[in-house]
């Protein structure tokens, strides 16, 4: 038997993170595309129940285009069993349409069963929260799969959730791929959620693919249409904007892909453009990027040797101490670093 394990999918997000507009629809149309897909591998592969742990909808009042498409998904495909458990962003989603094999959740746990898997549910609230875990009963000769949506913060206590005859404890909320040992006999996981939304969710995206034996084992499937990857230049070497240009250009990446690109190191030349003119550059080398200048300027301690002020004081003293060359230019550079507000590891 098959499962997916999905969550996060945030239907209706506005996706508008710095994309302009006409690619924020895009985004918001490719989040539905996603979705067919995931339904249309299910029907490829056999599977028999797609687990949905939480936010299917980006909110408690979704538009009607989303829901329709949502709920129309479910209807023609008959032979996989949804199971929707809501999380805080769709808690207030009324389940408008009701089909045989939409299988929902409540504030109390609700099983379903396939054999020998049975698949537990409970929807987190204020009044249940502190109270669930004690509340879950499981068979120890069943396969036992518990969907909840939340982490830590929101009441999710792995360590209360160990020995409890759990084989897989499928998670949402966390828009990033997780996995663990719960205890001896189960594992827990987040999915993540299938398209990423913005550069905080950077990374591969999909959902989880569950193949049930006599255990249960699952496999990570990267889905998403587009990555959201973050790159790193570092322009230490450069020279000015032209070799830090031609620096740039050497890197490559996915045409299809998001990329947020960090402009790193120390320079001694200005770069009060390189940012705007890195951007120009890169228009149209993806589907879309974000320049981030994060470049700061070199230190020069014979700048500094002269200076009446506490930096020049500071570098005095290093430079008459007894330390050796390379020493006193590290405990310079540090300091200098601090005395700028500048964090930097020893």
């Amino acid at each position: 038997m098959k499962i997916i394990h999905c969550a996060d999918i945030h239907l209706g997000s506005k996706m508008d993170s710095r994309l302009p507009g006409y690619k924020a629809d895009e985004r918001k149309a490719e989040v539905r595309k996603t979705f067919s897909r995931i339904i249309s591998y299910a029907k490829s592969e056999g599977v028999k129940v797609i687990m949905l742990s939480g936010d299917v909808f980006d909110s408690d009042r979704p538009v009607k285009k989303d829901k329709e498409f949502f709920y129309s998904a479910v209807k023609n495909n008959p032979q996989i069993d949804f199971l929707y458990l809501r999380g805080n962003h769709d808690v207030k989603e009324s389940y408008s349409e009701q089909f045989g094999n939409l299988k929902t959740f409540g504030n109390v746990w609700a099983a379903y069963t396939y054999g020998d898997v049975v698949i537990n549910g409970i929807e987190l609230s204020p009044e249940n929260k502190t109270s669930f875990f004690s509340t879950l009963r499981l068979e120890k000769d069943k396969l036992n799969i518990v969907m909840l949506h939340g982490d830590e913060g929101m009441g999710v206590n792995l360590s209360k959730l160990r020995e409890k005859n759990i084989d897989y404890l499928a998670l949402g909320h966390i828009h990033e791929y997780r996995s663990g040992r719960l205890d001896n006999r189960g594992a827990w996981c987040y999915s993540g959620c299938p398209e990423g939304r913005g550069f905080d969710e950077a990374g591969k995206k999909g959902f989880v693919l569950l193949e049930v034996g006599e255990r249960i084992s699952h496999e990570f499937i990267p889905f998403a249409c587009r990555e959201i990857t973050e790159l790193d230049a570092d322009l230490s070497d450069t020279s000015d904007e032209y070799t830090a240009l031609e620096k740039i250009k050497k890197l490559s990446w996915s045409k299809e892909n998001i990329i947020r690109l960090n402009l790193i190191g120390e320079i001694d030349y200005s770069n009060e453009t390189l940012q705007k003119e890195v951007q120009k550059q890169l228009e149209g080398s993806c589907y879309f990027i974000s320049v981030k200048d994060k470049t700061l300027r070199k230190f020069n301690a014979e700048d500094y040797a002269g200076d009446v002020s506490l930096r020049g004081e500071f570098v005095r003293e290093v430079l008459a101490s007894e330390l050796d060359a390379e020493t006193r230019q590290r405990v310079i550079y540090a300091g200098l670093s601090a005395l700028a507000g500048r964090e930097e590891n020893l």
